[in-house]
């Protein structure tokens, strides 16, 4: 077959295979036009999953009569006009393909009226054929019909689902655009049904009313606030408790200068920065909203603009990671009196969870209190060698203010009973101590040299002749953890520093179930995650385990400890570290007051 240039219907529909996928994908193009020309308002009405009928009004600032062919044309746009403006370009659509590309695909008609124009006009193309402009009635705006999506490509047609798949991507479309404009109502219908409905926000503390709309009231109680900025990049939003987690990713929204995208980097940022507080398996929940100089990043790397080029990526993905990671931090043991957000833990199936980190107002323990100085109070007459290692609490705060309240008693030698001022608290101590003990590890890491001892003779362990190596390419994670480690041998290791914190006579087993779990580890690209994998092996192995007796000081030097780590609320896994009985559920359980 000779070389030729296509006809230009078949390049429309050519382009048309990259940029209108589906029904929503036709919806998608359509309210973000209307976004771009400064709409207050959409309304978007749908039929038969969006095949039959797709129509879009605005309230924006319309077309002009002598534009409405031009704006037909393929690559005809008012967004950008040189190679300066799609370098920076700071609207969702700028390729002016979307128009056209539907009109080749479907009958589009489009009736608009410029503001201060007399009157309104209207066009119709049906298969790529476009007739003459005439005049319309319509109000300031534009509104976007588009009917019988595919009817010339039946190929295209088969791949469309059913009426309810294809109408259950458009309502999530929706749902993501309104999460991106929170200044512009919108309202979904399909036939008569009302799917969405939600007025325009007039200031930041109406947010709350949009969030619960669209992923309910559960996630608002239980999630918190992000708002940090460096240079030319800042972040906010709202991410979900390590307790709100799900069990599919369906309510991870990001957005990048306003633009709804599923960038992967943007993603991994988030799923590293939640990974040692959200049990495996689970999916944390968030809405992110990225903010940085449009010549930073690059909307012109996907076809349906769904994915995003940054200029300087590692920096990006640290900086989303790290903002995260500190507002994660403030999910500790706080004085709660927000039974709201432990009911809507409850209803999500996390019963009585307290800190939310949303209350910096109410009084908790602060870790710049010195929360890892020796815990000399504590140091009596039977105690152990892992209550001396345990920090004092601050003697300053009185019953009321202690979250985790006074322990009372050790239950089957797993959990700690606890009474605080507003009823039961349960505590399981291995996975408190775990969190403890790994949060104390990453500080001494970033800090000076951890505190270690040298032995005066060294813990000699066999291993397996791959384990040795194994542990002796890890080295170095080994010292940054406070171990001096030397090989005796192909099968023989030989401890002769360990970390101070850790009783002798247990450093055998620890060391061999670390070993273990070394071996077991995947690895991971990213070297900090890694080291972190390390750390949190050492506490897990380093912990107070079952059936350990522990004396009511030991037990309350945890508790204070625990309300003085960021994290606290769960362990290194991601299991909760303590839950709540409140006396009114105490009372709803036992009939009183009836």
């Amino acid at each position: 077959m000779p070389i030729r240039v296509l006809a230009d219907e078949l390049v429309d529909q050519i382009a048309a295979g990259e940029v209108i996928e589906r029904p929503a994908s036709v919806v998608k193009e359509l309210v973000e036009n209307s976004l771009d020309a400064g709409a207050t308002r959409i309304e978007v009405d749908v039929e038969r999953g969006g095949v039959g009928l797709i129509r879009v009004r605005d309230d924006g600032r319309g077309i002009l009569t002598a534009e409405l062919p031009l704006a037909l044309a393929r690559h005809a746009t008012s967004k950008i006009a040189s190679l300066d403006d799609l370098e920076a370009v700071t609207t969702l659509g700028f390729r002016g393909e979307a128009l056209p590309s539907i009109g080749s695909v479907a009958k589009l008609r489009i009736a608009s009226r410029a503001a201060g124009a007399a009157q309104g006009a209207e066009i119709v193309i049906a298969g790529g054929a476009a007739t003459a402009a005439r005049p319309a009635a319509q109000p300031t705006g534009t509104t976007v019909e588009v009917r019988d999506l595919f009817f010339n490509v039946p190929a295209r047609r088969k791949f469309v689902r059913s009426d309810a798949t294809e109408l259950t991507h458009i309502v999530r479309l929706l749902e993501r655009l309104a999460l991106s404009r929170f200044d512009v109502a919108f309202r979904l219908r399909h036939g008569n049904r009302v799917l969405l409905d939600v007025p325009a926000v007039g200031d930041a503390g109406t947010e709350a009313a949009r969030l619960d709309e669209i992923l309910g009231a559960q996630f608002t109680a239980a999630s918190v606030a992000v708002s940090h900025a460096a240079g030319p990049v800042m972040l906010s939003g709202w991410i979900g408790l390590p307790t709100r987690s799900r069990a599919q990713p369906d309510q991870q929204f990001w957005f990048v200068n306003g633009r709804s995208v599923r960038d992967r980097l943007l993603m991994n940022a988030v799923r590293l920065a939640y990974r040692d507080v959200l049990y495996h398996g689970r999916h944390a929940a968030y809405a992110l909203y990225l903010t940085l100089d449009p010549k930073l990043v690059d909307v012109n790397a996907h076809p349906a603009k769904l994915e995003v080029r940054f200029r300087d990526s590692r920096q990006i993905h640290d900086f989303v990671m790290r903002t995260v990671e500190r507002s994660l931090a403030g999910t500790r043991p706080v004085v709660a009196d927000a039974a709201g957000a432990v009911e809507a833990a409850a209803q999500a199936g996390v019963p009585g969870y307290g800190g939310t980190g949303t209350h910096p107002d109410l009084p908790f323990y602060d870790a710049a209190r010195d929360p890892w100085r020796l815990a000399a109070s504590v140091q009596q007459e039977g105690a152990s060698a892992w209550t001396a290692a345990m920090p004092a609490p601050p003697a300053a705060l009185s019953a009321d203010e202690q979250p985790l309240g006074t322990a009372l008693a050790q239950l089957h030698g797993v959990y700690i009973l606890a009474q605080n001022k507003d009823g039961l608290v349960l505590v399981d101590m291995h996975a408190a101590h775990e969190r403890v003990l790994y949060e104390k590890f990453k500080a001494q890491r970033t800090g000076t040299t951890p505190a270690s001892q040298q032995l005066l003779d060294p813990v000699i362990v066999e291993l397996k002749a791959h384990e040795l190596e194994a542990l002796l390419e890890r080295r170095r994670e080994w010292e940054e953890a406070g171990f001096e480690i030397d090989a005796l041998g192909p099968t023989r290791l030989a401890l002769r520093r360990v970390p101070a914190m850790l009783n002798a006579a247990d450093i055998p087993a620890i060391v061999g179930a670390l070993v273990q779990d070394l071996v077991l580890d995947a690895g991971s690209p990213h070297l900090e995650a890694a080291a972190d994998r390390f750390l949190g092996s050492l506490a897990c192995r380093s912990a107070i385990h079952a059936h350990r007796r522990l004396s009511l000081p030991e037990m309350n030097a945890l508790l204070r400890q625990m309300e003085a780590t960021d994290r606290a609320n769960q362990c290194n896994h991601g299991r909760p570290t303590w839950t709540r009985l409140s006396l009114q559920q105490l009372d709803q359980l036992f009939l009183r007051g009836r």
